[in-house]
């Protein structure tokens, strides 16, 4: 199974976005499945909020374990989590139409009724295309970073 069908699969298991696609990278991050679902479980929907779409933030957050800063010393790391930062957003950007999700499903979901109406009519029905279009974008930049 690839990373994408991974994820997927993870998405369609009733996790959110964030949590499949981090989730479906944990062993290349030094993570356990378990771990990656725990730090996703807040992020899906925008942070709830119809922000940053979370499947984008999981990818995010694969990118921040893999090429993140841990020293304050180390500012080539600093550079390179912020180039990879940068060139995620856009890719998911021109892959989704957007990167936040309240564009991406049409509607503004951060309200409580807000979300309760997006599910009833069904307007998540299009983000486990985003859990693969975050995958395509990170599996892009990890292919040039390796």
């Amino acid at each position: 199974m690839t990373r994408k069908e991974e994820a997927v699969a993870i998405f369609a298991d009733h996790f959110h976005c964030s949590q499949a696609v981090l989730a479906a990278y944990a062993d290349k991050c030094g993570i356990t499945k378990e771990q990656a679902l725990k730090l996703g479980g807040c992020l899906g929907s925008g942070m709830r909020k119809g922000e940053v779409c979370g499947a984008c933030t999981g990818a995010l957050m694969v990118l921040g374990l893999l090429f993140g800063q841990s020293d304050k010393e180390d500012l080539t790391s600093r550079r390179r989590s912020d180039e990879v930062n940068d060139r995620m957003m856009d890719l998911f950007a021109q892959k989704s139409g957007s990167y936040l999700c309240r564009e991406i499903i049409g509607y503004d979901i951060s309200t409580e009724e807000a979300k309760k109406y997006a599910r009833e009519h069904h307007l998540y029905a299009n983000c486990h295309e985003m859990v693969g279009n975050a995958v395509d974008a990170l599996e892009e930049i990890l292919q040039k970073n390796n």
